[in-house]
């Protein structure tokens, strides 16, 4: 990766000493298993390591955007964290959360939080390995009306095929990091 802006080196450094896991063996939500493992909570669902995300995060948003989320848990404390860092750097972001079924109940649905139809959004994700989850996610978003402008991943351990597919489906993609960056 490039030369790191001060939030993402201090990110990097948070996610390898609280969410890297090297004492594998682990099952991917893929289905790969592997020696090491990404717990991104351990980093997003801390006071010090979400404000990290919002920082790092907002270096690389596409500055177009209205809002950002993602699939339920991943993507969660990342769009919420962004959000309320933004809102501190008087730049309004709303947040958004893709849920993995519809809700049958309430109001329903599968999308949840203040976005509209036409709204620009960046589609999140904590640790990627296949794609998978960042192309439910914005296939559910798009069919609720609202515009992608971009995906970004905390860690992208795909060897390049997310990229491959975001680019194939017109996205701008960033990945903060990938498992060199991590030391695996």
């Amino acid at each position: 990766m490039s030369a790191y802006r001060p939030a993402r080196e201090a990110l990097r450094l948070h996610l390898v000493e609280h969410a890297l896991r090297t004492d594998g063996p682990f099952t991917l939500r893929s289905g790969q298993v592997s020696d090491w493992y990404l717990d991104a909570r351990r980093t997003t669902f801390d006071g010090e390591g979400a404000t990290l995300v919002g920082q790092a995060l907002l270096e690389v948003m596409d500055p177009t955007a209205e809002a950002l989320g993602g699939m339920t848990m991943g993507a969660d404390p990342i769009a919420v964290a962004t959000a309320v860092v933004a809102h501190g750097r008087g730049r309004h972001l709303r947040a958004f959360s893709v849920r993995k079924e519809d809700k049958t109940y309430g109001t329903g649905g599968r999308l949840v939080g203040p976005v509209r139809r036409g709204d620009r959004v960046v589609v999140v994700e904590d640790t990627t390995t296949t794609g998978g989850a960042l192309s439910e996610a914005i296939a559910v978003v798009r069919a609720h009306g609202l515009v992608v402008v971009q995906a970004v991943a905390l860690v992208d351990r795909s060897d390049g095929a997310v990229n491959e597919t975001m680019r194939s489906s017109g996205l701008p993609y960033t990945a903060l990091f990938d498992p060199a960056d991590l030391g695996v």
